[in-house]
């Protein structure tokens, strides 16, 4: 094993420990390795770097790949000051974030009355509280679809997220409103013999991604809801930037410390840090309105 080698198997084993799978880091980072001994390079260059990324199928890859190669190479320039790290902005970067649909409170209402009609009752009932759900709690999609009868626990007022995101589990606290409704749930909810899924489909099994993602798209167009020309149209994940943006517009409303609160908000909604909840804001009028009428008192106040 050469020394690189070495370096990545520790630079892996470090950060799979603070939680992140890097499913494809390590295959990217043995061709780097691969790449460098046969060019007889034993130092890791931004000229190296560009040279094996650009090797990539498409314009996102390289992005990719020069991404990868910057993480290690944060890590290695410790242990060899001769390191040169690639700068951030040095190629695309391959991910481009689209801007998310922020629902209002009028249409969050909206949908969930559409909900209340769909057929079969008990079906409407299930999208009804799942959209509920989602607006109160930010959860992934994917989180509520996979939550069993015994995750949700009402005398605690609390979910219980199993094996998600990362491969944690956490729980999340529950407002009582959001108790109140998941139990008129779980009380009129169809039964189905050997079904375990908290939320059931038309069919009475487990509700899946497939049939919520397909009837949400029903229930924006019955209520009008649709995204501006030449953006991405609604979706359900759209409410955890929801549910971020106006966490953040509710804690300046009430003048708190919105810095030393982004830690609670993070590990709410599963993430590993507040850097990782960053991506779930944004500029909505209304949280800039808070932002605004907050700066102003504060400035009144010195005066």
């Amino acid at each position: 094993m050469t020394a690189l080698s070495d370096h990545v198997d520790r630079y892996l084993q470090l950060r799979r420990a603070l939680g992140y799978r890097l499913r494809d880091h390590e295959r990217l980072l043995a061709s780097f390795v691969i790449f460098l001994e046969e060019e007889g390079l034993t130092t890791l260059s931004v000229a190296a770097a560009l040279d094996w990324a650009g090797r990539g199928a498409s314009v996102g890859d390289l992005g990719r790949r020069l991404s990868v190669v910057r993480g290690f190479a944060s890590y290695l320039v410790a242990f060899d000051e001769s390191t040169e790290v690639p700068p951030a902005r040095i190629a695309p970067s391959g991910w481009a974030r689209r801007t998310p649909y922020l629902f209002s409170d009028e249409e969050v209402a909206d949908l969930r009355d559409a909900a209340s009609e769909l057929r079969p009752v008990a079906f409407g009932e299930t999208m009804a509280t799942l959209l509920g759900l989602l607006a109160a709690t930010g959860l992934r999609p994917g989180e509520a679809y996979r939550l069993e009868g015994d995750d949700v626990d009402l005398a605690s007022s609390r979910l219980v997220v199993r094996d998600t995101k990362w491969d944690r589990s956490r729980v999340v606290p529950l407002h009582e409103t959001t108790v109140e409704a998941l139990g008129d749930y779980a009380s009129t909810r169809r039964s189905a013999s050997g079904e375990a899924g908290f939320f059931l489909g038309r069919s009475g099994g487990p509700l899946s991604s497939a049939e919520a993602a397909r009837t949400f798209r029903r229930l924006c167009a019955s209520s009008d809801i649709s995204a501006p020309s030449g953006r991405r149209a609604p979706r359900l994940y759209d409410f955890r930037h929801r549910f971020a943006v106006a966490t953040l517009r509710d804690w300046h409303r009430a003048g708190l410390e919105v810095e030393s609160l982004l830690p609670v908000l993070s590990t709410y909604l599963g993430h590993l840090a507040p850097a990782n909840t960053y991506w779930y804001f944004e500029a909505a009028p209304e949280l800039l309105e808070a932002v605004a009428s907050r700066a102003a008192s504060s400035i009144g106040a010195r005066r």
